[in-house]
């Protein structure tokens, strides 16, 4: 199994950039399908990107496509979501997720947070306007 430490939040204003970081421990982690997931008030969880296990595949909301960047470093065990041209409306509770890649094959696993195995405990990301 792996543990998921995220990072990087914070309060930042409409159009400015975040990258929010998140800390696997426990386990090989390049076998590991990576997502980020965001929850709001009152609202239900959301997807927002994947990572397939071997770098090949990725995944965005329409939401944040063209503005969010989703990429991994094993070396360090971390995978970044890189947060640009922000927006209130991205303001939420941000969750790192994992999966190991042969627990579920094919791009139609990466938007369901059933998919996911282990969750970290998310980090804020509050954007002002």
């Amino acid at each position: 199994q792996v543990q998921l430490v995220e990072s990087g939040g914070g309060l930042v204003q409409t159009g400015g950039s975040l990258r929010l970081s998140c800390a696997g421990s426990g386990s090989t982690f390049s076998i590991y399908t990576m997502g980020w997931f965001r929850q709001a008030p009152g609202k239900e969880r959301e997807f927002v990107a994947a990572l397939s296990w071997n770098d090949v595949s990725t995944s965005y909301a329409d939401s944040v496509k063209g503005r969010f960047t989703i990429s991994r470093d094993n070396a360090k065990n971390t995978v970044y979501l890189q947060m640009n041209s922000l927006k209130p409306e991205d303001t939420a509770v941000y969750y790192c997720a994992a999966y190991p890649g042969y627990y579920c094959s094919g791009s139609g696993c990466y938007g369901k947070a059933s998919s996911y195995i282990y969750w970290g405990q998310g980090t804020q990301v509050t954007v002002s306007s």
